[in-house]
């Protein structure tokens, strides 16, 4: 069985897809850009703000499926420029416990959706 996932506290997408579907016991999230569900700024000033919002709006996801990043099994980074990879590792460190932290791969993209410099995507468990 398959459940779309909605959040007003995440932004929209942006083409033919949902912020998440649950299935089985699996949260799917879609990639994750920054863009902030409440003003629809894109937030580009500096990688750090930009990774902030991408993990916030991952958050509101979780939080409308009743998860958290505890829950989290698999995360997918795109960074466009992987001299980006130290800065954006710290904010995304400082959501998740090391004892339950996710598996994880990281890569460099040649560009990623509205010139954003970050995109995730997560998939977690019941």
């Amino acid at each position: 069985m398959k459940k779309i996932i909605k959040t007003n506290k995440a932004p929209k997408p942006i083409g033919p897809y949902n912020q998440a579907v649950l299935a089985g016991n699996y949260l799917f999230i879609s990639g994750q850009i920054a863009l902030d569900s409440n003003t629809g700024d894109l937030i580009t000033n500096n990688i750090v703000d930009e990774t902030k919002q991408v993990m916030e709006n991952l958050k509101a996801i979780l939080n409308e499926a009743s998860l958290s990043f505890e829950n989290v099994v698999k995360t997918t980074i795109f960074l466009s420029s992987m001299n980006d990879f130290k800065s954006v590792n710290d904010v995304y460190g400082s959501y998740l416990s090391d004892d339950s932290a996710p598996a994880r791969e990281t890569v460099e993209v040649s560009k990623l959706p509205v010139g954003v410099n970050v995109e995730i995507s997560m998939i977690a468990i019941l």
